[in-house]
């Protein structure tokens, strides 16, 4: 019987040339990208499926994404370098999945040999993928992901930062692709006084596009601005998770109160209705970056993934 691996694969990218995370015929994406890659690597007959923590939308980066791919541990062997020289050398052609001619090394490799050459093998595997994957997608880091992992649901919470700039003359174009200029000044002390009232588990569907069958309750767990000593506005969101546009409406409700348009008050009158609001602008895709993923020890994965799975209610 085949041996599989679950792998985790830590990732980031530059969102701006992408239809967002997941897989769309005819478009451009992230997911669309690095299965395809992994495909070509391991010389597989079909792409492989990946789970990831966070869907981002279009033009939204990563720095801090997570998914978990499962693999037969064969596919990695193709990897070895010093079984498909010996092969070449025997005469013998690469066959389906990379396999070389010395089958002793790669054709159902026995756990003995998964626990000698799997480091070599992940290594080349990420080797691979950065020769083979365009320059606006990276895979960081790939190891064996603990037992009971899911990068979606094992996850305890995710953080992104919002990136904006109210400064006169404008965004320094070199950063032009993560921060987003705003023309009209911001009060920071506005915008945490309508950020905290947000706070907490709730029923965000006033910030979320609806999508059948998917509860819209979340905890809100950090949400507050700071503006650094490069000028650039920053927000920082966490939550144990988002729903679909869920960060850029929260951000763009509460920017009508930093700009003093609305009082203190509104987003979290918006969020006790429960509906959305037109007067809710969703800010720009290109300030959002989902920074980390974090997760529970490894002993609680399989606990929490059974938990997140479960239809939430609040008070539940």
């Amino acid at each position: 019987m085949e041996r599989h691996v679950r792998l985790r694969m830590d990732l980031s990218y530059d969102g701006t040339e992408f239809s967002g995370w997941a897989r769309q015929p005819g478009r451009r994406t992230v997911q669309g990208e690095l299965e395809e890659a992994l495909g070509r690597v391991l010389r597989l007959e079909a792409a492989p499926a990946l789970t990831v923590a966070g869907r981002t939308d279009a033009g939204v980066h990563a720095r801090g994404q997570v998914a978990h791919v499962d693999l037969a541990i064969s596919s990695l062997a193709s990897l070895d370098v010093s079984a498909r020289r010996r092969g070449r050398a025997g005469g013998a052609e690469d066959g389906p999945q990379g396999r070389s001619g010395d089958d002793r090394d790669v054709k159902g490799p026995d756990l003995e040999a998964w626990e000698e050459k799997g480091p070599q093998w992940l290594s080349a595997l990420i080797r691979r993928l950065s020769g083979v994957l365009p320059l606006d997608v990276r895979v960081k880091a790939v190891c064996v992901a603990p037992e009971g992992f899911d990068a979606r649901f094992s996850a305890l919470s995710r953080r992104y930062v919002y990136r904006l700039s109210d400064a006169p003359g404008g965004v320094d174009p070199l950063r032009r692709r993560e921060v987003v200029w705003h023309n009209r000044p911001l009060d920071v002390d506005q915008l945490n006084a309508a950020s905290a009232a947000l706070l907490g588990e709730h029923d965000f569907a006033a910030f979320c596009k609806s999508r059948e069958g998917a509860t819209t309750i979340r905890e809100l767990q950090r949400f507050d601005w700071a503006r650094g000593e490069d000028e650039i506005i920053r927000a920082t969101v966490v939550a144990d998770a988002f729903c679909h546009s869920m960060v850029r409406a929260l951000v763009g409700s509460v920017l009508a109160v930093g700009e003093g348009r609305r009082p203190a008050e509104w987003p979290g009158h918006v969020l006790a209705a429960a509906i959305r609001d037109s007067g809710v602008h969703v800010a720009p895709a290109h300030g959002l970056t989902l920074e980390e993923v974090r997760y529970p020890a490894a002993e609680e994965l399989a606990r929490r993934a059974a938990s997140t799975r479960r239809v939430r209610t609040l008070n539940s």
